[in-house]
C-alpha cells in the first residue's frame, strides 16, 4: 500500500480500531485466565506444572506458528490470515470453555493459539500498511493501550464471571468479541499482500518445528528438545538463504535495530507475563482476595499503560528523548515496580498500589518503543514477516517469563516447607501443616521469583538501550 493510498484511506483510524479489538481478544483470554489458576486448581486437580502447561500450550503452539503465520500473511492476504485467525481463536475459545480434563483444556489451549498466530501477525501486518512512519509511534501507542485495556478488565469480567459460573465460562467470553471483530474486518479491512513467488513450505515448517522445540524445552526444563530446536533453526536459515523465494528474508537482520530491539521484546514480555503470573497467586494465595477483588486491585497496572497511551504521553516523550532512552528509562521503571511489589507481599495495599503503577508506567513507555524499533526497520512488503519476528520474540520471553519465575518461585516455596507439595493448595491440605508457615513460604518464593524478574528486565532495558544507540 503506497502513502497515497495511505491518505486515501479515511476509515485508517477505524481500522486501527478493529485491529486493536482483534488484538484484544487474545490479552483478554489471557488475563482472564490469570485472575482462573486458583479454580483450576479446585475444580480440575491442576499442580503447577497443570498450571504452567495451561498457560503455556497457547504460547508454545503460537510461538511456533508465528513466523509462518506471518510469511503466509504477505503471500496470501493480510486481511483473510486475520479472519481465519479470529475464527480459529473463536473455535478454540468454545472447546476450552467446554473442557472438562486438564489434557482437554491443554489441547484446547494449543487449538487458540494456531488462530492466535494469524491473529496476531494480520494485526501488526495490517497496521504497518495502513499507517507511514509519521503516524505508526502514535498507532502503536492506541494498539498497545488497548491490549493494556484487556489487562485491565480481563480479571474484573473473569473474577465476575468466577463468582456466578463455572470455570469454563472465562473462555466462553471470547465469542461475542470474535464475531463482533469479524464482523468488522470483513467490512473495513482492505485486503493487501505482496508478489511473494512460490509457498516456502519447507521454509515454514523448519521454522515452527525449530522454534516449537525451543519454545518447549523453555516450559519443560530439558536439554535435548532445546538443542534439536537449535540445530532445526540452523536448518532453517541455511534454507532461507538459498530458496528462490524465502519466507523470512535473512537481509531484515543486517539492520541492526532489529536485532537490538529483539533484545528488548524478549526481556520486557519476560518481566510482564511472569509478573502477572506472579501477581495474581500473590493476591489470592498470600494476601487472601477473592478472585473478584484481585482483579479491581490489578487495575493500577494496566490502567496507568492506558491513561499514558490514549493521552500520548508516551508517545511524545518517546519522540523527544528517542527510542533507545525510552527503552532504558521504561524497562528501569518496570523493574522498580517489580522490585517494590516483590518486597511488600504482605501488609496494606497503598505500596502495591506503587508498585504496580511504576510497573504500568514502565509498560506505557517501553512497549511501544520496542515495538516502534521493530517495525521501523521492517519495509512494507514484508509487513506480515517483520511482525511474526515480534510476536515470536514477545511470546518466547513470555513462556520463559512464566517458566523461570514459575521454577524460582516453586523450588523456593518447596525448600521453605518441612515436607513436599506440588502446589499450594496441596500444601495447605496435608496433615498437620500449619497455614501460616505455608503462606510464608509461598511469599518467599514469590518474592525471590520477583526479584530475579526485576534484575533481568532492568539488565535488559539497559542492554537493549546500549544495543540500539550503537546501531
Amino acid at each position: 500500500m503506497t502513502a497515497a493510498t495511505r491518505e486515501r484511506l479515511p476509515t485508517r483510524w477505524l481500522i486501527l480500531a478493529v485491529l486493536s479489538l482483534a488484538q484484544l481478544t487474545v490479552v483478554l483470554d489471557n488475563t482472564v485466565l490469570n485472575v482462573a489458576i486458583p479454580a483450576l486448581t479446585s475444580s480440575l486437580g491442576a499442580d503447577t506444572a497443570d498450571i504452567q502447561w495451561i498457560i503455556n500450550a497457547y504460547a508454545l503452539a503460537q510461538s511456533g506458528l508465528l513466523l509462518a503465520a506471518g510469511g503466509a500473511a504477505d503471500r496470501y492476504g493480510r486481511k483473510r490470515m486475520l479472519l481465519i485467525g479470529l475464527a480459529l481463536f473463536g473455535a478454540g475459545s468454545l472447546a476450552a470453555g467446554l473442557s472438562q480434563t486438564t489434557a482437554q483444556l491443554i489441547a484446547a489451549r494449543a487449538g487458540m493459539g494456531v488462530g492466535g498466530a494469524l491473529l496476531v501477525t494480520g494485526t501488526l501486518a495490517v497496521a504497518l500498511q495502513i499507517f507511514d512512519a509519521a503516524e505508526r509511534p502514535r498507532a502503536i501507542g492506541i494498539w498497545a493501550a488497548v491490549s493494556a485495556l484487556g489487562f485491565a478488565v480481563g480479571p474484573l469480567i473473569g473474577g465476575a464471571v468466577l463468582a456466578h459460573y463455572r470455570w469454563g465460562a472465562i473462555f466462553l467470553i471470547n465469542l461475542p468479541v470474535v464475531v463482533l471483530s469479524l464482523v468488522a474486518a470483513w467490512s473495513l479491512i482492505p485486503e493487501s499482500r505482496s508478489a511473494g513467488g512460490r509457498p516456502d513450505l519447507i521454509g515454514a515448517v523448519l521454522a515452527t518445528v525449530g522454534t516449537t522445540g525451543i519454545v518447549y524445552a523453555v516450559i519443560a526444563g530439558r536439554v535435548l528438545p532445546f538443542a534439536a530446536g537449535a540445530l532445526v533453526l540452523v536448518a532453517f536459515l541455511a534454507w532461507e538463504a538459498r530458496v528462490p523465494h524465502p519466507m523470512l528474508h535473512l537481509a531484515l537482520f543486517r539492520d541492526r535495530r532489529l536485532t537490538s530491539a529483539v533484545v528488548g521484546i524478549v526481556l520486557i514480555t519476560f518481566g510482564s507475563a511472569g509478573a502477572l503470573f506472579l501477581m495474581t497467586q500473590q493476591l489470592q494465595f498470600v494476601r487472601g482476595y477473592p478472585p473478584w477483588e484481585a482483579g479491581v486491585r490489578m487495575l493500577p497496572f494496566a490502567l496507568s499503560i492506558v491513561a499514558l497511551n490514549f493521552t500520548g504521553l508516551s508517545t511524545r516523550l518517546m519522540r523527544r528523548i528517542g527510542l533507545p532512552a525510552a527503552i532504558a528509562a521504561g524497562m528501569t521503571t518496570l523493574a522498580s515496580g517489580l522490585a517494590v511489589t516483590a518486597h511488600f507481599t504482605t501488609g496494606g495495599y497503598g505500596i502495591l498500589l506503587l508498585g504496580l503503577t511504576l510497573m504500568g508506567a514502565g509498560c506505557a513507555l517501553a512497549n511501544p518503543a520496542v515495538i516502534e524499533a521493530v517495525m521501523s526497520a521492517i519495509p512494507a512488503t514484508d509487513a506480515g514477516a517483520g511482525a511474526g519476528i515480534d510476536g515470536t520474540m514477545s511470546e518466547l520471553g513470555g513462556a520463559l517469563g512464566v517458566a523461570v519465575l514459575g521454577a524460582v518461585l516453586h523450588r523456593r516455596f518447596r525448600t521453605g516447607l518441612p515436607f513436599d507439595a506440588g502446589s499450594f493448595p496441596e500444601a495447605l491440605a496435608a496433615p498437620g501443616a500449619s497455614p501460616t508457615s505455608v503462606i510464608a513460604a509461598f511469599a518467599a518464593g514469590l518474592e525471590a521469583a520477583q526479584i530475579a524478574g526485576a534484575a533481568a528486565v532492568l539488565a535488559g532495558g539497559l542492554l537493549t538501550a546500549w544495543l540500539l544507540r550503537r546501531a
